[in-house]
């Protein structure tokens, strides 16, 4: 049995029950056949909606089946495991994914190896790296007008165009994927968005969902999230949470939270025949990001 957490059509690329198959390479061309068919959307709609070439969006998948979790990733998400340590007294963090922003400086690297002829493509702009000068992130799905010239142009309002002109994309939607054999000591996971990374540290975020009840965690750590935005600001979490939800962007960004409990023993013994509960999952959608 697999579960699949954020929105990739497998079987469309080639994963089916019948074969039974899962792999890296499943995963990427779900991303990849994603990426082509928003694409597609976005050219049919370019003579009467072009503002659509500006939209895009981080992308997070996680997979676990046969006893392996399968992560993929393009943007700046994360998802982090927490496992017992063999002590069996401490509870660690382990991070399963890349993170494709260009404050890293791998990243940066990456971006000026794929285009070394353009010495403008990540630029330092009040303090924060941006690709171009106008986005953090490096792999998105979608973003069409920084991967197609053809978008690039009016009637795309000036503000998203790129002045330079530019052949192959700027930004890639392959994720990047990694594959962890699940143990025994492996108890959740927490997938997120940078929102919330921005404020709590993976062992903090680990530490708070070890030690509190499992109804409601998703909440709790966005509340947690909030607090140290607050703190950041001198203000109070009370306060915060009076601003108007356009006008706190200005005060920390959105935050998607989803955290499932593993069940180690279920899921090593699970098959295709005989599905069973594998995974326990609370999540906080991205409107409830004020809770």
């Amino acid at each position: 049995m697999c579960w699949t957490f954020f929105s990739i059509k497998l079987c469309a690329s080639g994963y089916t029950f019948e074969s039974r198959e899962m792999s890296a390479d499943v995963i990427k061309n779900a991303y990849l056949a994603t990426e082509e068919q928003f694409l597609s959307m976005v050219k049919k709609q370019w003579e009467i909606k072009p503002q659509i070439a500006s939209v895009g969006s981080c992308c997070l998948v996680g997979v676990v089946c046969d006893g392996m979790i399968y992560t993929a990733n393009a943007g700046d998400s994360r998802v982090v495991l927490a496992a017992v340590e063999k002590s069996g007294k401490q509870v660690k963090a382990i991070q399963l994914s890349d993170e494709h922003n260009a404050s890293v400086e791998s990243v940066r690297e990456e971006l000026r190896s794929l285009h070394p002829e353009d010495p403008k493509i990540v630029v330092l702009k009040h303090n924060v790296w941006r690709v171009k000068g106008v986005i953090q992130i490096s792999r998105s799905i979608g973003d069409a007008y920084l991967k197609s010239a053809e978008f690039n142009k009016p009637p795309l309002i000036a503000k998203f165009r790129i002045p330079d002109p530019f052949e192959k994309p700027i930004l890639l939607a392959e994720p990047s994927i990694h594959v962890h054999k699940l143990q025994h000591g492996d108890q959740f996971l927490i997938y997120a968005s940078d929102g919330l990374w921005e404020h709590l540290s993976n062992q903090d975020a680990v530490n708070i969902v070890h030690h509190s009840p499992r109804n409601g965690i998703a909440k709790r750590l966005v509340k947690a999230a909030l607090k140290v935005a607050a703190k950041k600001r001198e203000m109070r979490y009370s306060d915060l949470k009076k601003i108007d939800r356009g006008v706190r962007r200005h005060f920390h960004d959105d935050i998607t939270v989803i955290v499932l409990f593993l069940d180690s023993h279920l899921i090593s013994q699970s098959s295709f025949q005989r599905p069973v509960l594998l995974v326990k999952g609370s999540g906080v959608a991205p409107g409830d990001a004020d809770a």
